[in-house]
């Protein structure tokens, strides 16, 4: 149990509906007669009983139809000077997606995973890029180091974006989600929103991001410190999570909660990426505490707040592979240990009689 103290002072939402106690149960029973030494798959073996536990099935049938929705959104706070790529690599990034032509497109392609890009709040205009789904409630976050990213109704629109996505997809016969992002600047209010929430000052967060040099590391955290001192001082009472989301987030992130929600609310399995969907998956547990127990946790990113949410959210990630570009990459490649350690519970001889 994570004992520390978050920095501004936050109120839970209802908890989330737990694990299938009986299907977890009958996970562990069944791994314990298949045809192999106690617990020799490791790290296969919890995975796929979280899996029952999420589905509520054992064995869970194999997630066959994933799909992955990259939410992309821009950061006001790109203007001070927190990252070295320019805003307008967003919308290039966006394209770059939608033609098939990006890192994650390309481990998506080799995972089996359909991946559907989706404009939620991106600076430029993109309405002429085919292959992208338009949802934007605004162009871009103000910057959170003078003021809200955006207002609570503004924060509550990207949610439900996130969230009829999901529940689109999952309408339609998706059995694996997985989220991804695309933000130039955004790893400053991912890595802010985890500082408040995990309660560990920024300057033991900071990480590049996309290529910050490491002399501007020390500017990256003084300005989510001083984005924390702000809501700190414009706040009168608790803030709750919609608050959090719309002082310190993105609507890229804020989209990325309500599709964890609605992933949780349905029980289908949904894989976690890096510091960014770590962030959103930190404000989704905190509007409904146990969300995370529903999500499988694809990657550990090198950036410092990743561990630190995920350390607080008791995730084990199946993965660590010095990765932080984001965009889905880590969490695409989780999936084929997904199925892998799903098909080994379900297809595994059983042990005879002794």
């Amino acid at each position: 149990m994570n004992t520390n103290t978050p920095l501004l002072k936050l109120v839970s939402g209802r908890p989330a509906e737990p694990l299938d106690e009986a299907a977890v149960i009958g996970a562990k029973a069944r791994w314990a007669t298949r045809a192999k030494p106690p617990g020799s798959l490791g790290r296969l073996e919890t995975l796929a009983t979280q899996m029952a536990g999420i589905t509520g099935q054992c064995p869970p049938k194999m997630p066959n139809n994933a799909k992955l929705v990259v939410f992309a959104g821009d950061h006001g706070v790109v203007a001070d000077n927190v990252t070295a790529w320019p805003q307008e690599v967003t919308a290039f990034m966006v394209e770059t997606m939608a033609h098939g032509q990006a890192a994650v497109s390309v481990l998506a392609s080799v995972s089996q995973a359909e991946v559907i890009v989706v404009d939620v709040g991106v600076a430029n205009d993109v309405t002429h890029i085919a292959g992208v789904e338009h949802h934007k409630v605004r162009s871009g976050t103000a910057s959170i180091a003078h003021q809200p990213a955006m207002s609570r109704a503004e924060a509550d629109s990207a949610v439900t974006v996130g969230r009829s996505m999901a529940e689109a997809l999952i309408a339609d016969g998706a059995d694996l989600l997985l989220g991804g992002e695309m933000g130039i600047g955004n790893t400053t209010p991912a890595t802010a929103l985890i500082s408040a929430i995990v309660g560990i000052e920024p300057n033991q967060l900071c990480g590049p991001g996309a290529g910050l040099a490491p002399s501007q590391l020390g500017h990256k955290a003084d300005v989510i410190g001083n984005s924390i001192d702000r809501v700190r001082r414009e706040s009168t009472q608790p803030l709750d999570a919609l608050d959090l989301l719309a002082q310190l987030g993105g609507l890229e992130i804020g989209a990325l909660v309500g599709f964890y929600l609605a992933a949780a609310e349905s029980k289908v399995p949904c894989i976690i990426d890096g510091v960014i969907a770590l962030s959103a998956l930190c404000v989704a547990d905190l509007m409904a505490p146990g969300t995370a127990k529903r999500m499988v946790g694809g990657h550990r990113s090198s950036e410092p707040a990743a561990s630190a949410a995920l350390s607080y959210l008791e995730i084990e990630p199946v993965l660590d592979l010095n990765l932080r570009l984001g965009e889905g990459t880590g969490a695409c490649l989780a999936i084929p240990l997904v199925r892998a350690s799903v098909a080994a519970l379900a297809d595994m001889a059983e042990l005879p009689p002794m």
